[in-house]
């Protein structure tokens, strides 16, 4: 390997920078370069603290290409995000690092929609008595519908499905020792 990617899955590892200042200058040169190889205008800029043990290295980004990030539910700015955490998890094996990728506040935007698409769906079943479910969603999605239905007694959630992405299924509680039993009855 030579050039860009020689300098990030094979450089030499020699580096008199601390930890944390060595993984928010990994992240700016990783993301500074896929920018400027694939001639996108953007601008980032890069933060970093502690969240207990964890740091967590925020990139904004900003620029006349940001529309293309969010895209696709956001796919190139996710596959920014994790183009940056495998090559710090290359680099610095035994650092903990999460990288945090948004632009114009679309994260916190897609939460708040998958939210309201939760309680839109929860309504429906608590009014229906039947079950509701959700698109495939990836895992940190779902996390944040299961932890938002774990606050109403009136129904509970499970993901269904095999691989990476799955679907909800949002049920009403008077029904969940049924549904429970039947699906557990399934795996003997």
């Amino acid at each position: 390997m030579t050039g860009f990617f020689s300098k990030l899955f094979g450089g030499n590892g020699k580096s008199a920078t601390s930890g944390a200042t060595k993984a928010i200058e990994m992240v700016e040169e990783t993301i500074g370069g896929v920018v400027e190889r694939a001639g996108l205008a953007l601008e980032f800029k890069t933060s970093s603290s502690m969240n207990g043990e964890v740091e967590e290295v925020s990139v904004e980004f900003s620029g006349a290409d940001s529309e293309l990030l969010t895209e696709e539910n956001g796919e190139l700015l996710e596959s920014f995000q994790l183009f940056a955490k495998r090559v710090l998890q290359h680099k610095l094996p035994d650092a903990r690092v999460e990288v945090l990728a948004d632009v114009d506040g679309f994260r916190e935007k897609a939460t708040q929609s998958l939210i309201d698409l939760t309680d839109k769906l929860k309504d429906k079943c608590i009014q229906s008595g039947k079950s509701q479910y959700m698109r495939p969603l990836a895992p940190k999605d779902r996390k944040t519908v299961h932890q938002h239905l774990a606050g109403d007694d009136r129904v509970r959630s499970r993901s269904i499905g095999e691989g990476h992405y799955k679907k909800v299924k949002i049920y009403p509680a008077k029904q969940a020792t049924r549904e429970e039993v039947d699906d557990n009855f399934g795996n003997f």
